[in-house]
C-alpha cells in the first residue's frame, strides 16, 4: 500500500506490517471505465468490478459493470480498492488509516487492525 509516508507490504493474513518498501510503487488509484457518479477509485478483475464512490462507500458488479448494486455499508469514506488478480472474491479496501478485507467478493468486511498512516492507494502484490 502507498501511504503519504511511502509504500508499506501487509501480511493480509498475519496483519503484520512489513515495513517500507524501497524502490516499489503504488500507482495512485484510477477512476477507470466506470460509468457511475461520483466515483473516488476503481479496481477491477475477470468480471469482477469494484468503485469507491463518495456515498455510498462501495458499487459491486460482478458481470463486468453491465448491472451493480451498493456495498460497504458501515465502511469509512473510502480513498482506494483493489481486487485480487487471482481471485476476485479477494477485495482491499483503505479507508484513510486502516484497511479492510473482504474474501466473499465486499459482501462482508473485516478491519485489520493495523493504524497507518494516510493512505494513497492500493495493490495485491504481483509474484
Amino acid at each position: 500500500m502507498r501511504t503519504r509516508d511511502g509504500v508499506y507490504g501487509v501480511d493480509l493474513e498475519t496483519e503484520d506490517l512489513l515495513g517500507l518498501e524501497p524502490g516499489v510503487d503504488v500507482p495512485l488509484p484510477g477512476r477507470g471505465e466506470v460509468a457511475l457518479p461520483l466515483v473516488v477509485a476503481s479496481a477491477a478483475s475477470g468480471s469482477t468490478v469494484v468503485a469507491v464512490l463518495e456515498r455510498p462507500p462501495l458499487a459491486v458488479s460482478h458481470d463486468a459493470g453491465v448491472t451493480w448494486h451498493e456495498a460497504g455499508g458501515g465502511l469509512p469514506a473510502g480513498r482506494a480498492v483493489a481486487v485480487s488478480p487471482d481471485d476476485p472474491d479477494l477485495v482491499l479496501y483503505a479507508g484513510r488509516n486502516r484497511l479492510f478485507l473482504s474474501r466473499d467478493g465486499a459482501r462482508f468486511w473485516s478491519g485489520l487492525a493495523l493504524e497507518l498512516p494516510e493512505i494513497e492507494a492500493v495493490a495485491f502484490a504481483t509474484p
